[in-house]
């Protein structure tokens, strides 16, 4: 019988998922450090190139890199990338227009947006729990927002909000996507094609003004790709060790990492508006969590002979 590749290791699975969120943030910080200087699909270029070879260097490790490279539908990554990069393209503008703190906030409003387009799109029941959720993570993305729906386009912060909303719904999107892609694709196909498509759609914004950065922000921008694919190996290393249901109220950690770099680099500081919103959407996130965890308990009665950490 073939080893598990998993383990039930949940202390070490949490310290994995939280490096990952310090460092995702961290690059979101890298990312508004350098927006004055180059605009957002060159930022792109650099977070996605730079970020494959130490996608390849661990697929290679783990035996996995056959199957990076194997697809049954090149289209399903295409379509993945094309919106995936947008999404990322929007969150680098907001992050030139807003606070880091805010930008990740917004952010958190993602799995709100995907169980709207999943009842949308495909199909999915929303009973009363979800239902619930949606509507108070609705009521925090307004509340957060609010302040900036008096200004103009003019003024940026308006604009700012509307890029990373449009980023969390396009994340939505992804996340919809990636639901039917793992029907069919490797994970490891999945991590390094979009990589791959991500860095390609980005070249194309060549035209549009991209700068020759100056050796300091080129060494920002590199580190932004490799701290990236690092910290891509690590919150999918952390699966490994412990259920996602587990893991996933970790990913707030981000606003504790968002406040202090934003502080100290950015002299960035959150409103009590904005800590509000974020509370509720935080709120509504939980209730979904928790009902994917009674699910998933049910699921496990009705199926005792399956293996939860099973592929």
């Amino acid at each position: 019988m073939a080893k598990s590749l998993t383990s039930h290791r949940p202390m070490l699975a949490i310290l994995l998922k939280v490096t990952a969120i310090a460092l995702f943030t961290a690059l979101s910080g890298i990312i508004k450090a350098t927006s004055e200087h180059v605009p957002a699909g060159e930022a792109v270029f650099f977070r996605s190139f730079f970020a494959i070879p130490v996608i390849v260097v661990w697929l290679s490790m783990r035996g996995e890199l056959r199957h990076g490279l194997i697809t049954r539908k090149p289209m399903f990554h295409v379509w993945r990338g094309l919106v995936g990069t947008s999404a990322m393209g929007m969150t680098f503008m907001g992050l030139a227009l807003l606070p880091l703190p805010e930008v990740t906030a917004i952010g958190y409003a993602t799995p709100i947006f995907t169980l709207i387009l999943a009842a949308l799109f495909l199909g999915e029941t929303i009973r009363l729990v979800r239902i619930s959720a949606v509507a108070v993570g609705l009521l925090g993305v307004l509340i957060m927002i609010w302040p900036r729906l008096g200004g103009d386009l003019g003024d940026g912060a308006l604009l700012g909000v509307l890029l990373v909303l449009g980023a969390t719904v396009a994340r939505g999107f992804v996340q919809i996507h990636i639901r039917r892609m793992v029907q069919s694709e490797h994970t490891a196909a999945i991590v390094f094609y979009f990589s791959l498509t991500a860095s390609a759609l980005a070249l194309l914004t060549a035209p549009f003004g991209w700068v020759m950065p100056d050796p300091q922000v080129a060494a920002l921008l590199v580190g932004a790709g490799l701290v990236g694919g690092v910290a891509q190996i690590l919150v999918t290393s952390s699966y490994r060790f412990a259920p996602a249901s587990m893991l996933a109220p970790y990913d707030y950690a981000s606003m504790l990492f968002a406040i202090v770099i934003g502080y100290i680099w950015f002299n960035e500081w959150p409103t009590l508006v904005m800590l509000a919103g974020a509370a509720l959407v935080i709120a509504g996130n939980g209730l979904v969590i928790w009902r994917e965890h009674q699910l998933g308990l049910q699921r496990g009665r009705a199926k005792p002979m399956i293996d939860p950490k099973g592929g």
